[in-house]
C-alpha cells in the first residue's frame, strides 16, 4: 500500500461520497417509497449501505487508518453521515474548505431506532444487557408455572411458541401463563408465534429394519408408492410430493439437518433416484419426520400451508409478534398480510419476524426488508439450521455476519437462532464451541434458545455470557474497557 497524502485521500472520499449518494438515490427511487412514510429514513440508509458495499474499500481503509481516521468499518447505521464526517476531517487535515461535521443526533438516530425496535419485538431490558433472550416453550409450559417463573426470573423477555407443535388451546394456555407470570414479577414478556410454513419432511420410509445407508448407496423418493419399482430396496415419500417434479439430475438433496447428503441421479415419472455422497462412516438411518432441503433448487411452494391458514385464526388473537417461516419473496409478505387482515381487519400493522432459511431469501433480503417495513414493524431471524444446510456450513459463517450488517443498516433487529447452547439445554453442560457461539450472539438484538430440560440454567448461563461480552463489544465495535485478567 503506497502512502497517500490527506489531499489525495480527500479527493477519493469526496468522489466516493458523491457516487454513493447518487447510487443510493437511484436504489431508493426503485423502491417507490410513499412520501412521508415513517420508514423512509431507515430505507434511505439501507439504500446508502447497499450502494457503499458495491465498492471495494479494502485498499482505502489502511490509508485512512494511517492518518488516525475512520475506516468506515462501523458505518452501517449512518452511512452518508459517516462519509460526511470523514470528508470533514480530511478537509481540515488538508487545510481546505470542506463540509461541516454531521450533528451528533444524526449519527445516533439509527442506533436509537434500532433500540426502539428491539424493545418492541423482544421486550424491555431486564438484565442490563444489550441483547434480549428468547426461549422456545416446550409443551409443558402450558401448565408448568414453576418453569415459566424461572425462565422469566432468569431473563427471558420473549417466549416463542412453535405452531408446528401442540394445539391452539395449548398455545393460549402458554401465552396466558407467560403473561400472568411476567405481570406478577413486574416484567414484560412478548409472545412470538412461529407459523410452520412449507417445511419439507420425509413422510414414510420403506426399508429393512435397522438398515443404515452408506456413501454410494442409492434410494428413491416417490410421489406415491405406485411409482416405486419391485427392484427398489429403499423407498421414501415426502409431505410435499410436487417438489419431486422440480428436481433435475445433479441437484443436491440434504436430509436430517444436513446429516445425509445426496445427489439426484435420475428424475421423472413421479420418482427421483438419489445417491448418498455424505454420511458418517457408520452410516445413517433414513427416518420419517426428518427435514429435507433442496439447496440448489428454487422451489415454488405456497408460503402458507393449509395448516398455517387454519392456525392464523388463533395466532392473530394470541401473538404479540408473528414469525414467518420460509419466506422467500416480497409477495409472500403481501400474502401473509392479506390473510391476517382477513382475520383481524381492525389491525393495520403486525410486528413480523422474517425467518431467513433459504438462498433465495438471502438474495431477496433487501426487497423483503423493504416490503416488510412498508407494512409494519419488522425483524429478521437468522435461522441457522436450515440456512447452514441450504448454503453450506462454510458459507453460513460469513452470511450470518452480512445479514446482521444489512439489517442494522435498515434499523431492523436480528434474532440469532438455532442450536445456541444446545448441549447445555439438553444435557446440562455446554461445549466450548457453544460458549464461543453464545458470545458471538451478543452482537444481535436477540438470542433464541430451543426447548430442553435445562432451559432455565441455559438462560442464566447465556445472561452471564451476554453481560461479559457487553464489556468488550458493541456490534462491530471493540470496547476498550480496562482489563483485569493480568
Amino acid at each position: 500500500m503506497s502512502h497517500r497524502f490527506p489531499d489525495q485521500l480527500l479527493a477519493q472520499i469526496t468522489a466516493l461520497h458523491q457516487e454513493i449518494a447518487t447510487e443510493a438515490s437511484n436504489i431508493h427511487a426503485e423502491w417507490k417509497i410513499p412520501h412521508g412514510h415513517p420508514a423512509i429514513s431507515s430505507l434511505e440508509n439501507l439504500a446508502a449501505y447497499l450502494a457503499l458495499r458495491r465498492h471495494d474499500l479494502s485498499d482505502l481503509q489502511p490509508a485512512l487508518a494511517a492518518h488516525g481516521l475512520s475506516t468506515l468499518g462501523r458505518s452501517e447505521a449512518h452511512v452518508l453521515a459517516s462519509l460526511q464526517a470523514l470528508e470533514a476531517s480530511l478537509s481540515r487535515i488538508a487545510g481546505v474548505a470542506g463540509p461541516d461535521y454531521p450533528h451528533h443526533a444524526t449519527i445516533q438516530k439509527g442506533h436509537r431506532a434500532l433500540q426502539t425496535a428491539q424493545s418492541r419485538f423482544f421486550g424491555a431490558d431486564v438484565l442490563g444487557t444489550s441483547t434480549r433472550i428468547m426461549v422456545t416453550l416446550p409443551s409443558e409450559a402450558a401448565t408448568d408455572q414453576v418453569l415459566i417463573h424461572r425462565l422469566i426470573k432468569e431473563g427471558m423477555t420473549c417466549a416463542r411458541i412453535n405452531c408446528s407443535h401442540d394445539t391452539a388451546e395449548t398455545w393460549r394456555a402458554m401465552a396466558d401463563l407467560v403473561r400472568a407470570e411476567a405481570k406478577a414479577q413486574g416484567r414484560e414478556c412478548r409472545i412470538l408465534m412461529d407459523i410452520g410454513g412449507p417445511k419439507c419432511r420425509i413422510e414414510t420410509v420403506h426399508i429393512a429394519e435397522h438398515q443404515r445407508l452408506q456413501r454410494g448407496d442409492r434410494f428413491v423418493m416417490v410421489r406415491t408408492l405406485a411409482q416405486a419399482l419391485p427392484t427398489d430396496d429403499v423407498i421414501a415419500t415426502i409431505n410435499f410430493p410436487d417438489i419431486l417434479d422440480q428436481l433435475e439430475p445433479g441437484a443436491e438433496v440434504w436430509i436430517n439437518d444436513g446429516k445425509i447428503g445426496t445427489r439426484v441421479v435420475t428424475a421423472g415419472g413421479g420418482r427421483v433416484e438419489l445417491e448418498l455422497h455424505s454420511a458418517r462412516s457408520k452410516g445413517e438411518r433414513l427416518r420419517p419426520e426428518k427435514g429435507v432441503n433442496f439447496p440448489d433448487t428454487e422451489l415454488h411452494l405456497d408460503p402458507l400451508t393449509e395448516k398455517d391458514l387454519a392456525d392464523l385464526a388463533a395466532v392473530s388473537e394470541i401473538a404479540d409478534v408473528i414469525g414467518f417461516s420460509f419466506v422467500q419473496r416480497p409477495n409472500d409478505i403481501v400474502r401473509l398480510y392479506a390473510e391476517l387482515h382477513r382475520r383481524r381487519p381492525e389491525l393495520t400493522a403486525w410486528p413480523l419476524i422474517l425467518k431467513i432459511e433459504t438462498p433465495l431469501a438471502v438474495r431477496n433480503l433487501p426487497k423483503l426488508i423493504v416490503e416488510g417495513v412498508l407494512r409494519g414493524p419488522l425483524a429478521v431471524m437468522i435461522a441457522r439450521g436450515d440456512l447452514a444446510v441450504e448454503l453450506g456450513f462454510a458459507r453460513l459463517s460469513e452470511i450470518q455476519e452480512e445479514i446482521m450488517w444489512l439489517c442494522e443498516a435498515a434499523q431492523v433487529p436480528v434474532v440469532w437462532a438455532t442450536q445456541v447452547l444446545e448441549t447445555l439445554v439438553s444435557e446440562g453442560m455446554p461445549t466450548r464451541a457453544e460458549a464461543t457461539d453464545a458470545a458471538m450472539s451478543q452482537r444481535a438484538e436477540c438470542v433464541m434458545l430451543n426447548k430442553g430440560p435445562f432451559l432455565p440454567e441455559a438462560v442464566r448461563f447465556l445472561a452471564d455470557v451476554l453481560h461479559r461480552m457487553d464489556r468488550h463489544q458493541s456490534k462491530k465495535v471493540a470496547r476498550l474497557g480496562a482489563l483485569h485478567s493480568w
